[in-house]
């Protein structure tokens, strides 16, 4: 799932003020670099009994809402387990962050410090280093943390690439061009994928009903190369996600999809065909399941639209059908009109 660990790298979670008490009597305590590095230290014995634990006499961890933990799966079957306390100064009872423990189905434990939103900039940076470090030795940590924070917590997403670069100033060039990166995987008509730029004439691609949900095979006549431009690119996170409440905690299962393509390009929605560039979170688009191959609906979880650096894009004309296959995701050829 490299395509999804990358694509989070310019999303991630800012801590809103809904977890500020304004009734807090003394002054306010701001979560130092110091304590940020320390909070890393802190441990909870018990993750299934300890919901308010008492650190050097001076913090608290208070599990978050009295919330049971969340047990989440993702497309590779593996499951883990996300417990939520909030930081607390015992002084006062002030907010300094949320101390989070992920814990892998080998019980390898992570844990990470989300500071308060009134944390130095320091501070945040620093925890975006940690939370991506954490991502490169266990895949998809950011984007299941993400899910449960955004679920729990309000969060909104802040596109934080570059250093917090403002990269819709970004000269990107837009243009009647409807077409995808190389990178984009197609689904062959045998069930392999294969890299948009290295499709041929003749190669065989699926086409799916987007009504039936039913596949054929369709014939490749020509792949179209557009010039090297610095295209403007729309990108998708979809997310499929279904919960279950146990006497234990949560149960997650999480299905993840990422789709690039210029803005201009059509989709399939539940509302009806839409251009990538007017797509809205929340929206559904239909997508195909790795494991059953089942076609079904993902949300649209988050959408980023940036310059995407000087590159070719390409798309695909065949011999029939409407759609194709994406990365996993159902488009609709260019030539299509309603």
């Amino acid at each position: 799932m490299n395509k999804i660990k990358h694509l989070l790298l310019f999303s991630v979670l800012v801590f809103l003020a809904s977890v500020l008490d304004a009734q807090t009597a003394g002054p306010m305590h701001i979560l130092s670099m110091e304590e940020y590095q320390k909070a890393k230290t802190f441990t909870i014995k018990d993750l299934d009994n300890d919901s308010y634990v008492k650190i050097e006499n001076t913090y608290v961890l208070d599990r978050y809402e009295s919330r049971k933990p969340y047990f989440i799966t993702g497309d590779d079957g593996q499951k883990k387990r996300i417990d939520l306390y909030r930081l607390l100064l015992k002084d006062g009872m002030q907010d300094l962050g949320m101390m989070i423990f992920y814990t892998t189905e080998k019980g390898i434990l992570y844990k990470a410090c989300l500071p308060d939103f009134k944390a130095p900039s320091k501070v945040w940076e620093k925890y975006f280093e940690d939370i991506h470090a954490i991502d490169k030795i266990e895949p998809n940590f950011v984007l299941k943390l993400s899910y449960i924070l955004s679920k729990e917590l309000g969060f909104q997403l802040y596109k934080s690439a570059n250093q917090g670069k403002d990269l819709s100033k970004e000269a990107g060039t837009y243009g009647s061009d409807i077409c995808f990166p190389g990178t984009t995987k197609v689904s062959m008509a045998d069930g392999t994928q294969k890299l948009l730029s290295q499709v041929k004439q003749g190669d065989q691609i699926l086409t799916v009903d987007p009504n039936t949900h039913i596949s054929t095979p369709v014939q490749v006549k020509e792949l179209v190369a557009h010039e090297e431009k610095n295209y403007a690119i729309t990108q998708l996170i979809l997310l499929s996600a279904i919960e279950t409440n146990t006497a234990s905690g949560t149960d997650i299962n999480l299905s993840c999809k990422q789709l690039s393509a210029t803005p201009n390009h059509p989709v399939i929605t539940k509302e009806g065909e839409k251009k990538m560039g007017d797509i809205k979170e929340g929206d559904e688009i239909l997508c195909a399941d790795k494991v059953t191959g089942i076609y079904q609906k993902y949300t649209v979880w988050n959408k980023i639209e940036q310059a995407g650096g000087l590159q070719k894009v390409y798309n695909i004309v065949t011999n029939g059908g409407n759609t194709f296959i994406m990365n996993e995701v159902m488009v609709l050829q260019k030539a299509i009109k309603n």
